[in-house]
């Protein structure tokens, strides 16, 4: 006699059997303490930069730049 004999003899016992084991892993699937989306803290920098009596093409441009090259002396920062 082979394992699957006595599921080929009851089809009706077989799917019974396979639907409650369906049933019993979507209750327990439910039932798992997982958050879909977990609450993280993601990592900012933010930086101010003032040059009082400049224009704003001023700030614009230098100031960005300068900006810029103090960000990416940070170590593990990078420019997305």
């Amino acid at each position: 006699m082979n394992l699957s004999a006595p599921f080929i003899d009851r089809p009706v016992a077989t799917t019974l059997l396979t639907l409650g084991i369906a049933l019993a892993g979507g209750i327990a699937f439910r039932m798992l303490p997982v958050s879909p989306l977990p609450q993280v803290d993601y990592p900012t920098i933010s930086i101010q930069a003032s040059l009082p009596g400049a224009s704003p093409e001023t700030n614009g441009g230098d100031g960005r730049d300068t900006a810029r090259a103090l960000a990416g002396r940070i170590a593990g920062v990078h420019r997305k």
